[in-house]
């Protein structure tokens, strides 16, 4: 599983125009599931994220995490996470996960945020969506769970 965080003070997502997700200030994150992935590997990617600092103290200091700035939450599905670009010039998706399983789990990860009391808003699964955002710093996180299991 592959999150893509980016710290935002807005952003948001419109399909066939029209806006079905919007944020301030918070995270945008883009989400790519395998075909390896569980819930309890959903589980322990939500609370890494979740318990980030990355927002800025009184200091300058990334010190403050989405709870402490009152963040709100964009969640994008996004399969082009796992693209192979190794042969050729054209990306193969193979490691992605089946639209079925991909789909279960990107809404399973929407409730367990939901559950932090925190705003979510999210796309539409398999849309072709159009998604804005004011980047803050820029500053953006890759986690991975190859790399934090």
């Amino acid at each position: 599983m592959k999150f893509v965080i980016q710290r935002v003070t807005k952003a948001s997502v419109a399909v066939d125009g029209k806006i079905v997700g919007k944020i301030d200030k918070g995270f945008l994150v883009l989400i790519g599931v395998s075909g390896n992935d569980t819930k309890e590997i959903a589980d322990k990617m939500i609370k890494k994220m979740l318990g980030l600092r990355i927002f800025e103290d009184e200091n300058g200091k990334t010190n403050l995490s989405l709870e402490d700035v009152g963040g709100e939450l964009l969640l994008i599905s996004q399969f082009t996470l796992y693209a192979d670009c190794k042969k050729g010039n054209r990306p193969s998706f193979t490691d992605a996960g089946a639209p079925d399983m991909a789909n279960a789990l990107y809404e399973y990860i929407i409730d367990e945020c939901k559950k932090s009391g925190k705003k979510v808003e999210k796309g539409i699964f398999g849309a072709d969506m159009k998604v804005e955002l004011l980047n803050d710093g820029p500053f953006t996180i890759v986690l991975d769970s190859a790399q934090i299991m």
